[in-house]
């Protein structure tokens, strides 16, 4: 379980979060929603620590050891991908850095992903030569590689048609299935209705 806590976050003089408390599941969607300006996109930048928070608690738990893994994914809504890297290579290159995976054994798990999220035949493109639903799996493929408990997306069905939104509310659920806690902002409320387990509004 993800546990957030009297969470604040100030800018200068503008109190963006006041006393968030949410509690979050593996396995669960929760969607965040709300008007612009109210601070969704900070509250996964601090969860993330991208973001310092001025007060109260993030905490992950087990149920049965107390504190748990604090490993938590980002699928930003820009995807951030290495343009000079193709697509194995953006999957890959993280694995080898952070993780130290051996380069056979990055390859190999790239290679799962790139299967798990209907990328074949694109490995060897860039992301100039990618759709913006190829490069947001892309940028799945590799937050998921990273093996994160809890994985956030901001923003996901950001300027697409019904049709894209639904393809993604489905590859959302596919990754729940996986175990993972999945957060996602969002200021779609029918797509918020239509796939979220839980939804969460967070006020001005």
């Amino acid at each position: 379980m993800l546990r957030i806590e009297n969470l604040n976050k100030s800018f200068g003089e503008k109190q963006v979060l006041k006393d968030i408390n949410l509690d979050i599941n593996k396995g669960e969607i929760v969607m965040i929603t709300g008007e612009s300006g109210v601070g969704k996109t900070t509250l996964i930048r601090c969860l993330c620590g991208l973001e310092n928070y001025d007060s109260g608690r993030v905490e992950y738990l087990n149920d049965d050891k107390g504190n748990g893994d604090n490993s938590i994914g980002l699928v930003s809504q820009s995807f951030d991908l290495f343009p000079h890297f193709n697509v194995m290579k953006n999957i890959t290159y993280p694995l080898m850095k952070v993780k130290n995976n051996k380069k056979t054994e990055a390859i190999n798990k790239a290679k799962d992903l790139v299967g798990f999220l209907g990328l074949n035949g694109l490995e060897d493109n860039y992301a100039y030569q990618l759709s913006g639903g190829q490069k947001q799996r892309v940028a799945i493929a590799r937050a998921l590689a990273m093996e994160p408990n809890y994985i956030c997306f901001d923003e996901p069905t950001s300027a697409l048609d019904y049709k894209l939104r639904d393809n993604v509310g489905q590859l959302i659920k596919t990754v729940a299935s996986r175990g993972m806690g999945v957060i996602v902002i969002t200021h779609d409320r029918e797509f918020a209705n239509k796939y979220a387990n839980r939804i969460f509004e967070l006020g001005a």
